[in-house]
C-alpha cells in the first residue's frame, strides 16, 4: 500500500490494516516512517469523519477527581464550599470565571472541557 491522502471507508480500513503490520517496526526504519506516516494520515481522517466533542464539564470535573482519588470535601478546597459542589454536580449552579481558573490550575483540566454548555 502505497500511503496518500484517506478519502474513502475502504482506504480507512486498508489504512488501519496496514498500521496494524507495522506498528511494531524500529523508530527511523522504512517500515517505522511508514508506520508514523499512516497514524497522521488515520488521525486526519478521524478527525474529520469521526469528531468527538469536548466532555460535558461536569463529567469532566468527575473523571479527574476520580483519577486523582478525590473526593467531594477535596473538590470543595478547589472551588469553594461543598454545597456548592452538590449544587455544581446536581446542575443547579454554573461554574464561575473563578472555579473555572481553579480548575484548570489545580486539576489540569482543559478549558475547553470547562467552558462548554451543560
Amino acid at each position: 500500500m502505497k500511503p496518500g491522502i484517506i478519502k474513502t471507508e475502504e482506504e480507512y480500513a486498508k489504512a488501519l490494516e496496514r498500521l496494524d503490520e507495522t506498528f511494531d517496526a524500529h523508530a527511523g526504519s522504512t517500515k517505522g516512517d511508514e508506520a508514523e506516516l499512516l497514524v497522521l494520515l488515520i488521525e486526519n481522517y478521524e478527525n474529520e469523519h469521526y469528531p468527538i466533542d469536548a466532555p460535558d464539564p461536569i463529567e469532566a470535573i468527575k473523571f479527574r477527581m476520580e483519577q486523582m482519588g478525590m473526593n467531594k470535601k477535596d473538590l470543595a478546597e478547589v472551588i469553594g464550599y461543598k454545597s456548592r459542589v452538590t449544587e455544581i454536580f446536581n446542575r443547579k449552579r454554573k461554574l464561575t470565571l473563578k472555579m473555572i481558573r481553579n480548575l484548570h490550575k489545580k486539576l489540569k483540566i482543559p478549558y475547553e472541557s470547562l467552558m462548554t454548555d451543560y
